[in-house]
């Protein structure tokens, strides 16, 4: 199991994904860096620039599962940053951390990649607590 250092300063990928808890964060700079080494086939961040929008999670199109929003982690991070703000979201990843909450356990999945449901990862976030 592979533990990541918070580095907030990272943030959040524009499709919603935790640059600042991703186990590839000793060496990448981020979605917004410009040196993501899927900076070139990723959907949601060619879509969000061409928008000039900060995310997904500022897009009108809600229902929208293109690219990464197809899958249910990166979904619900966007869902919880159009809910509860971003500073919220980057509060509660950091504080499930610190209660031993693991965002990437085993290469790219971790504890809150085990849902079927939005809601249930959402609840997951705020709380740190599978239910």
């Amino acid at each position: 199991m592979e533990r990541c250092n918070m580095k907030r300063e990272l943030g959040i990928a524009r499709c919603g994904l935790a640059c600042c808890l991703c186990s590839e964060n000793a060496h990448c700079a981020g979605c917004n860096s410009g040196e993501c080494p899927d900076k070139d086939w990723c959907k949601n961040r060619k879509c969000s620039k061409e928008k000039g929008i900060a995310g997904c999670w500022e897009c009108e199109n809600k229902d929208c599962r293109e690219g990464l929003l197809g899958k249910v982690k990166p979904y619900a991070f966007t869902e919880f940053v159009r809910r509860y703000g971003l500073k919220e979201l980057l509060d509660c990843l950091e504080r499930n951390g610190k209660n031993g909450v693991v965002y990437h356990r085993s290469g790219i999945i971790g504890d809150y990649d085990d849902f079927e449901d939005i809601e249930s990862a959402i609840a997951f976030i705020k709380t740190g607590k599978k239910a």
